[in-house]
């Protein structure tokens, strides 16, 4: 029997570089039992994922991450599990949730152009053919143009909303997409929790939110430790809701994080998957 799985991954059609069925041979290569694609706000990619996945040993779990509103912070919410007949219903959700990143897109580009950084804007959309575009795209082409060193240096300082460019485009409420993702017979679960909540701030918002309906929180996750792994293990537990996880994978975006195994310790055990999929609503 196959131990480890893969719960978050992106591909091209969001900030990733890899396609969807490079992301199927290599979680396969690996002997994953399954690996999930979660591309922010899009399940542009997920037809191209299934039919990769045909025929091969490992289940293709379809997912998008979508980007929430929580009291003024932003979270990521997976929604997994999600039906090839109900892509259309995230679609027609996010269609104006794409048109506003976009216009954030836009005048983030303007903004840094005025500032002296020569950001193309459309050289990048037509680089990156059917993504969602965001930040980490504006991010690698100002790592290319040699502004930035890294992606992460980028996201650290110019793309910062603290440096005055960026400016976060109006999202929909975590209670809006937690009640949407169940409402298509998905399973709802919070990306890595501890990127922008503390213990006590996860805590109070699991006290709303795992009544509410979110099923599980990410306890694995590459940038968390092994005690932080831990403590949200037992918080899950603490709430009655599940344990999932996932590399986060990018590709050349985020070049030290791998499929299946993170920066090297993570181990996102297949049984985890098997148990959030017992939690698709009954509709």
């Amino acid at each position: 029997m196959k131990k480890y799985c893969d719960l978050h991954t992106h591909s091209v059609f969001s900030d990733g570089t890899w396609t969807p069925s490079q992301i199927i041979e290599k979680a396969g290569s690996l002997g994953l039992s399954s690996v999930a694609l979660c591309d922010h706000n899009t399940v542009s990619g997920l037809p191209d994922f299934l039919k990769a996945a045909e025929g091969k040993d490992i289940e293709a779990v379809c997912g998008c991450e979508f980007s929430v509103d929580y009291e003024g912070r932003e979270l990521h919410l997976l929604g997994l599990f999600i039906r090839p007949e109900r892509f259309s219903d995230v679609s027609a959700l996010m269609d104006n949730v794409i048109a506003r990143k976009e216009q954030s897109n836009i005048d983030l580009v303007s903004k840094l152009n005025n500032a002296g950084y020569a950001v193309d804007y459309d050289k990048i959309k037509a680089e990156n053919p059917g993504a969602t575009i965001n930040r980490a795209h504006i991010a690698r082409e100002l790592t290319r143009l040699h502004y930035t060193t890294s992606v992460s240096e980028a996201f650290s300082t110019l793309l910062s909303p603290a440096a005055g460019f960026y400016v976060e485009p109006e999202r929909l409420t975590v209670w809006q997409v937690i009640e949407f993702i169940c409402s298509i017979g998905a399973v709802p679960v919070l990306a890595h929790p501890f990127l922008e909540l503390n213990e006590l701030e996860l805590r109070e918002f699991l006290t709303k939110a795992a009544p509410f309906g979110l099923c599980g929180i990410e306890a694995e996750y590459p940038l968390f430790d092994s005690e932080e792994r831990a403590l949200l293990r037992d918080i899950a537990r603490d709430f009655g809701i599940l344990t999932s996880g996932g590399s986060d994978f990018h590709g050349e975006t985020k070049p030290d994080t791998h499929i299946g195994i993170g920066t090297g310790d993570l181990r996102v055990p297949a049984e985890w998957m098997n148990e959030l999929k017992r939690c698709i609503p009954r509709l």
